[in-house]
């Protein structure tokens, strides 16, 4: 397993999510799709497009929210163990991780970045 594939996770329902980091003994950093916002969200924060180019059946995005004082970002960050892990979906090209990353340290979530694979 490795930073950037995408993975179908058992949640409350099956969704895809991104690897990040992590490894089988510490738990596995990802990031959950979800539906594009469908409105402006600049200043609030930044959506990578993720879909059928990266093993997906629909449209989805990566949102990580931009820090502001006096609010508590939301994002969709979280760790899961390798049990919760599916069925590899697939893999995002280096131009869209780089996007990924580049969000992520936006957000205040460079550390998120760090890739500690098998």
């Amino acid at each position: 397993m490795r930073r950037g594939e995408v993975w179908w996770v058992a949640f409350d329902e099956r969704r895809p999510v991104v690897l990040l980091s992590g490894d089988a003994a510490s738990g596995f950093r990802v990031m959950q799709v979800v539906a594009p916002a469908g409105v402006d969200i600049s200043g609030l924060g930044v959506e990578v497009a993720v879909g059928a180019m990266e093993g997906l059946p629909f449209e989805g995005v990566l949102r990580i929210a931009i820090p502001r004082p006096g609010s508590t970002p939301c994002t969709w960050l979280t760790t899961v163990s390798r049990d919760d892990l599916i069925e590899r979906a697939g893999v995002l090209p280096s131009a869209k991780l780089g996007e990924i990353e580049d969000a992520l340290r936006l957000g205040g979530l460079g550390e998120a970045k760090k890739e500690r694979t098998p």
